[in-house]
């Protein structure tokens, strides 16, 4: 279930402590997920909040007197939402466990036990967004069949449905083609009737298999007769399909003439193959995954999936011409074959993609195959036309089973892999197997680990630059500085892709070192050039814990003769709020050197302004979600004109991120904010060249 950074939790706090909330909501940032709170202070604007924007989850202190625990229930119970409740308590005992689950809410969390509660928090919030995902997913299926419904009436070839042998349903072209006139006429009817005396006792056999589940054959030649007794040549078409929520048996009913001209063979190769490759196509293959998928959900088997992509096919493409594209794939294909066994089920599934399912494959023979496929391209020479190429590939497999028995999950996590693969420059295979994941996952991190150290140690990060326009006053040139990662390839890494790994295993503060240093030579260089450029970038907490960073900030300024009015550093409101004496000390120190902090992420706490009493920001930028529809949000508009009144009085300067269109800038220029960004203005670049 996603959650996280990209998706906020829309978070109710019921607390007489606003500090104790706050600490809550700092909390769950500091974990990882994005929190969006409110908080009211009396039942009336409990009443608001409940009415107002959708809640995701509400909790709310059992000893709370501004909106009691009582008063809360009935109220969430009246609004008919799907709306958890989770109660803090101090401790617990087996009477609150009981009052608390007869009362309707989903459970307890208990206040100063922050694992617990980041867990409680993320197991209701996956659990309302799997309920919603399914009340979503049925309505889609309501309206699939309907669509298919109205799909199959207007279809030119005749239809039925049939259970057990009798028509449940059938379109105007069936009935038309046997000279009914209206479905009544033929409800209930047997199969049997519309079947030639000669045929009836072999069709009868069929029925019955049909009914004892067997799989029906894909194609049933017979002599069909209809209502006045007219006999004519006709195939019949089986898929086993559910109608109104019943299993049952779609039949496609075809005269013979219209399949004369090519045999059955020629016909069934024709539509399952792909004409550029000789494999099976996409729409077959994903047949036989889904028979492979639901085999394992009832029979506990294993089976593997693998995508296969080559390494810079475009880069291929250019040095042979596009006109040999299909020489290239179809060299893929034959090698890709050559590789495999008789037996394994081998597609061109996208457009320079190639699928391979193996049935009946532990991890370590899908291991062994999937590197016996990397290795049979990375040791051979592809001929493509007058050229020959050595192409190396990526691979993304999945280990089928009963853990993850979906197609759409297999698909997603193969895919996943190639990209994976690609991403730390290809000729690799990323196999994910749901009964080996912490193997793999170790597997993965130690790669993404290796190539973080590789960036820091031999300059692979670089930086790109997106200006801030003031909206009051004279321009000044303001940059905001982006981290990215160059791969061997030349190409370009997201920061969200490593930055967690990167985390994890202690390197941010490297990270840090890098990008401020960097910063700093940037701004020197500027100063040099006769431009007075200031620079905005990113840090992390964990550069507070020591004075490592402000000795490298001092070296380097020195070094490249910069100013360090022209270097503002930037923490998460949530950040500092937890590290606050350490930020506190942090900021004194490079004051001292004219590096100015800002604070990003702001205002979407529930009292940010009190932060600033302890904290001298010169900067605060605010939290992008108050940039979610802005000219129809009235509550976001108020609360930026609040913000920015705020800080003017504070003397401190005012950003706004993501700024989608011409009314935004508006209503920031009418509220009072001092600088905007986004890609409505300019988007992050290579170079510094915005016109100010």
């Amino acid at each position: 279930m996603q959650y996280g950074k990209d998706l906020p939790l829309r978070l109710l706090i019921i607390d007489d402590s606003v500090e104790a909330a706050e600490a809550i909501v700092n909390g769950l940032r500091n974990r990882g997920i994005a929190v969006r709170p409110s908080r009211p202070e009396n039942t009336d604007q409990l009443d608001e909040l409940l009415a107002g924007q959708p809640l995701d989850l509400v909790l709310v202190a059992h000893d709370a007197t501004t909106v009691p625990f009582e008063t809360l229930m009935p109220r969430v119970d009246a609004g008919g939402k799907d709306l958890p409740v989770l109660v803090l308590h101090d401790d617990v005992d087996s009477a609150r466990l009981v009052g608390t689950s007869s009362s309707g809410a989903r459970g307890i969390v208990l206040r100063g036990q922050a694992e617990h509660l980041h867990d409680t928090v993320v197991r209701e919030w996956s659990d309302l967004q799997a309920r919603r995902l399914l009340r979503k997913l049925e309505t889609h299926a309501r309206e699939t069949e309907r669509r298919c419904d109205a799909l199959i009436e207007s279809s030119r070839d005749p239809i039925a449905y049939i259970h057990e042998g009798m028509h449940i349903r059938a379109n105007s072209a069936y009935l038309e083609m046997f000279g009914f006139e209206d479905f009544e006429e033929i409800e209930g009817m047997s199969l049997l009737d519309m079947v030639a005396s000669r045929h009836v006792d072999e069709f009868k056999q069929l029925l019955k298999s049909l009914s004892k589940g067997e799989a029906p054959p894909p194609r049933y030649e017979l002599t069909a007769q209809t209502l006045d007794g007219e006999t004519f040549p006709a195939v019949m078409e089986f898929t086993a399909a559910t109608y109104e929520g019943e299993a049952c048996q779609q039949v496609v009913l075809r005269k013979q003439e219209l399949d004369v001209g090519m045999s059955e063979g020629e016909r069934r190769q024709l539509m399952e193959t792909d004409q550029a490759t000789g494999l099976l196509n996409r729409q077959t293959f994903l047949k036989r995954l889904e028979d492979s998928v639901a085999d394992v959900a009832e029979h506990a088997g294993q089976h593997v999936l693998l995508l296969i992509e080559p390494d810079h096919y475009n880069r291929m493409l250019q040095e042979i011409g596009l006109d040999a594209a299909d020489e290239l794939l179809a060299a893929s294909a034959a090698r890709l074959r050559a590789a495999l066994r008789d037996d394994d089920v081998v597609a061109r599934f996208g457009d320079h993609q190639f699928a391979v399912l193996r049935r009946n494959s532990d991890h370590a023979a899908s291991v062994d195959l999937a590197e016996t496929v990397r290795t049979a391209f990375a040791e051979a020479v592809l001929e493509a036309g007058s050229r020959s190429l050595n192409a190396t590939v990526s691979i993304g497999g999945v280990q089928i089973g009963q853990r993850i028995a979906n197609v759409s999950a297999v698909l997603a996590k193969a895919s996943n892999g190639v990209q994976s693969a690609i991403g730390v420059g290809g000729n690799r295979v990323e196999l994910f197997d749901p009964g080996a994941a912490d193997r793999a996952e170790e597997e993965r991190v130690e790669a993404w680990v290796a190539r973080i150290r590789d960036a820091i140690d031999n300059d692979r990060f670089l930086m790109h630059y997106q200006p801030l326009v003031g909206l009051h006053g004279a321009p000044d040139e303001i940059y905001e500085a982006y981290l990215r990662l160059l791969n061997e390839h030349g190409e370009l890494v997201q920061p969200l892709t490593f930055l967690q790994i990167a985390e994890e295993h202690g390197l941010l503060w490297e990270i840090d070192r890098w990008v401020v240093g960097r910063a700093i030579a940037v701004i020197g260089e500027r100063q040099k050039a006769g431009h007075e450029t200031t620079l905005l970038v990113k840090i992390t907490e964990v550069s507070l814990q020591d004075d490592s960073l402000l000795k490298h900030i001092t070296e380097q300024l020195a070094r490249h003769g910069a100013d360090g009015k022209r270097l503002v550093l930037q923490l998460p409101e949530s950040k500092v709020s937890t590290h606050l004496r350490a930020a506190q000390t942090f900021q004194k120190a490079v004051a001292q050197l004219g590096v100015r902090i800002g604070l990003e992420q702001f205002g979407s706490g529930l009292n940010p302004f009190q932060l600033l009493n302890h904290f001298d920001a010169s900067m605060v930028k605010l939290d992008r979600s108050f940039m979610e529809d802005l000219a129809g949000n009235a509550d976001n508009q108020a609360r930026i004109k609040e913000i920015a009144e705020k800080a003017r009085e504070g003397g401190k300067q005012t950003i706004a991120e993501f700024v989608q269109d011409a009314s935004s800038m508006t209503i920031l220029f009418g509220a009072g904010i001092d600088y905007a960004q986004g890609h409505f203005l300019a988007p992050a670049a290579a170079e510094m060249d915005y016109e100010f």
